[in-house]
């Protein structure tokens, strides 16, 4: 059992001084002294350290309210989500998950381990209510593992109350800058034990200056930024770039789905089929004899994820078509039907998606992709001009659109079409994410190409949308006159997705005109 809470908090250096008084700050009615909590946490990562160069921290803490495993995941800067599991002695599986994508077969150890004495304070306003908690921690850092490195400090923290507007802690951090009290310089205790418990530090208390470790991939090496790289560059830089930056997204949002977490499934199969677009546009660049068969696992991969994501989108555009009819025209228990279809399947694509992300095949896939990015097979296109030969490469994929969106339009509407559309849409979802990896090369024009292919994958998305959902509906139809219910309400649905499609079909050649004036390289 796990349960997850959105910490907001601020960190500031202290020079023993303790609390500056906190009764003028604005809002708030009293200062609470709720007395001194011991603290004893040890912190866990690999060997390497690939949880703290990307934020992660994993500790297993005695002591407080709030004693057992916590792991936290940055979400902005201040701002960390924190998932808590009882204490036991070893990790829980649903926490072990949650860093595989990280961990892999590295393991995890003991690195860190933080006693603090936590002086704490509670801001509440004129109704009793928490604004914030507010503790003076000395802390003693121990490093594990044979390495024996110590320090010790005293920092001030600031925790917003649960829903506590944000604006509040502005108001606190101003009174104490007023006292003469600044800013922490290390983005957690972790961060500044780790930094001043190395190998040949003194650990003498002192102001740390050290900044937080750049992130790094699943195995531990530094990682691309997502920019073009500065100074003079390859064809090949700029696309090591854009690939690193896709794998890097791979590893982050692994957890994320397994948190079941808003648009994390589709932005991690995005991240899978931007990999794979980019292998065969860039056959020039790298040698396909060794990106293929990644991009068949990237492939496999994207079908694992699209069952879930697909069945998302199907159920919310069913959803908002039904609540978007007038209510005489529902009869019978639709809602309830819709509801049940949608759950039932919903339950069958969530369980096998965790399998897979817990599998073998997996996690070997991330690591193959380690593997090619750190020595990857660059072909001699690769050292050419970037934008001789990204440019050629792209114009080569924005041709292939063309002939599929004008061989579509030349079929009568019907099966054949719809197929066509969709081999159309497929293709521009490749012309668009080889100009995204253009950009930084190419500029404007890359930029132009990637709004126009954009634009015709949504319009070509929702027709394929339309498609899966009348066939979705004249499934569910089948469900309900099975059980002696009024089926109309399916087939006037039915009927307006069907309209819904002609007119994305009328639109296209229009569209199609503007984005091919648009899109010139």
């Amino acid at each position: 059992m796990t349960e997850t809470k959105r910490e907001v908090e601020r960190k500031y250096e202290s020079d023993d001084s303790g609390l500056p008084d906190l009764t003028g700050v604005a809002g708030v009615a009293d200062v609470l002294d709720k007395g001194v909590a011991e603290l004893d946490a040890t912190y866990y990562d690999t060997p390497d350290e690939r949880l703290a160069a990307a934020s992660i921290t994993l500790r297993r803490r005695t002591g407080g309210s709030d004693a057992g495993w916590h792991l936290k995941f940055p979400v902005a800067p201040g701002v960390r989500d924190e998932i808590r599991a009882p204490l036991s002695d070893t990790l829980p599986p649903g926490l072990a998950g949650l860093l595989r994508s990280r961990v892999r077969d590295a393991g995890l150890v003991p690195v860190i381990r933080l006693r603090s004495a936590r002086d704490i304070r509670e801001l509440v306003d004129r109704r009793g209510r928490l604004l914030a908690e507010v503790s003076v921690d000395a802390v003693h850092a121990e490093r594990l593992g044979g390495t024996g490195g110590r320090a010790q400090w005293t920092e001030i923290e600031v925790e917003l109350a649960d829903d506590g507007d944000p604006a509040f802690l502005d108001k606190v951090e101003k009174r104490l800058r007023r006292a003469g009290v600044r800013p922490s310089t290390s983005a957690s205790k972790l961060a500044r034990a780790l930094t001043e418990t190395r190998p040949g530090r003194t650990g003498k208390k002192k102001r740390d200056t050290a900044r937080q470790p750049a992130p790094a991939d699943g195995a531990g090496r530094k990682r691309g930024t997502g920019k073009a790289p500065a100074g003079p560059v390859t064809a090949g830089d700029h696309l090591l770039v854009y690939l690193r930056a896709q794998r890097d997204a791979l590893v982050e949002l692994d957890p994320a789905v397994r948190r079941d977490l808003p648009d994390s499934v589709h932005r991690m199969r995005v991240a899978t089929r931007r990999l794979r677009s980019a292998f065969r546009s860039y056959a020039r660049i790298l040698d396909r004899a060794a990106t293929d068969p990644i991009g068949e696992e990237l492939k496999w991969l994207a079908g694992e994820l699209g069952v879930d994501r697909d069945q998302e989108v199907l159920t919310d555009r069913l959803t908002a078509a039904l609540d978007d009819l007038p209510r005489p025209l529902v009869t019978g228990p639709v809602p309830a039907r819709l509801h049940a279809w949608a759950q039932a399947r919903r339950d069958d694509s969530r369980s096998p998606l965790i399998a897979v992300l817990d599998g073998s095949r997996y996690l070997r896939l991330l690591d193959d992709l380690d593997a090619l990015l750190a020595d990857p097979p660059l072909r001699k296109a690769a050292a050419g001009d970037p934008d001789r030969v990204i440019r050629k490469a792209v114009r080569k994929d924005y041709r292939a659109l063309s002939e599929l969106v004008e061989e579509a339009l030349a079929r009568p509407p019907g099966h054949d079409r719809d197929l066509a559309l969709h081999e159309a849409r497929k293709r521009a979802k490749r012309t668009r994410y080889a100009a995204e990896a253009a950009e930084p090369a190419l500029g404007d024009p890359a930029t132009a190409l990637v709004k126009a292919a954009k634009a015709l994958q949504t319009l070509l998305g929702d027709h394929q949308d339309s498609v899966m959902a009348r066939e979705a509906l004249r499934e569910i139809a089948g469900q309900a006159h099975a059980a002696r219910e009024s089926s109309f309400t399916y087939g006037v649905l039915y009927g307006r997705e069907e309209r819904r499609a002609a007119q994305d079909e009328a639109e296209l050649p229009t569209l199609w005109k503007r984005a091919g004036a648009g899109a010139a390289l």
